[in-house]
């Protein structure tokens, strides 16, 4: 088996996150680079990047946004499986490394030329997911950092939680659950309470902190019944009996 398809197959197994916009809530598995990558495209649906919003207040901004769409467009051109050529009609890329190399490009191009406006704090936050993804936890964190600073709430917190995942992938468990609780505290619109809480009982669970865990699970069933981040806490507690 070669070692990108390894890679692959670890990645798949440490991280699957969907997230529903739609009924603000979530799916939620152990998180790894691929919850930076679906996260990310949350921010998509929230902000509208393709019909208005924030991202037009301006005329760079727009210069600005055209590119960070170019560059989210790289970012979901698929990986060839082994051994495939490329095909001319049909753009794609041998590695998700190259993927995510080309696209990390494209998003410093947009920070870069346009660094004061809307559309460059997404850029920076899609340079977080890339870095991750590409395994620069330092070049992650610091994007995120950055994004956690700015002035939108929804893309703030976002990044944060993203920054929560950076944390746990690298043994800083304390720093990961912290923020949890931050962001369970204040929720958004693109991290809820559920969301925020399914994350900090898996990193209960990493640290081996069973107890903990099935406190924030019990309080996720009492709160959210019939949402779909209770069926999971019940899931959960089911794998822990």
């Amino acid at each position: 088996m070669r070692a990108e398809t390894r890679h692959q197959l670890k990645q798949d197994r440490f991280s699957r996150t969907t997230i529903d916009v739609a009924e603000k809530t979530a799916h939620w598995s152990v998180e790894h680079q691929n919850t930076l990558f679906v996260a990310a495209l949350v921010v998509l649906v929230i902000v509208g990047i393709s019909a208005g919003g924030w991202y037009y207040l301006g005329q760079q901004d727009q210069k600005a946004s055209v590119e960070v769409t170019q560059a989210v467009r790289t970012l979901n051109l698929p990986v060839r499986p082994p051994n495939m050529p490329p095909q001319p009609e049909a753009p794609s890329f041998a590695s998700s490394k190259e993927r995510a190399t080309a696209a990390r490009t494209q998003f410093q191009g947009v920070v870069d030329k346009y660094p004061h406006t809307h559309s460059a704090d997404v850029a920076r936050y899609f340079l977080g997911v890339t870095s991750a993804d590409l395994g620069d936890n330092s070049g992650a964190e610091a994007n995120f950092k950055a994004v956690a600073s700015s002035g939108n709430d929804d893309l703030a917190s976002l990044a944060k939680f993203a920054l929560a995942a950076v944390y746990r992938n690298s043994n800083r468990e304390k720093q990961a659950m912290d923020l949890y609780k931050e962001l369970a505290a204040k929720p958004t619109n693109t991290v809820n309470k559920p969301m925020a809480e399914l994350a900090l009982a898996s990193t209960y669970e990493q640290a081996n902190l069973p107890l903990e865990a099935k406190r924030i699970y019990d309080q996720i069933r009492k709160e959210n019944p019939t949402s779909q981040a209770a069926q999971l806490a019940s899931s959960k507690l089911q794998e822990g009996k």
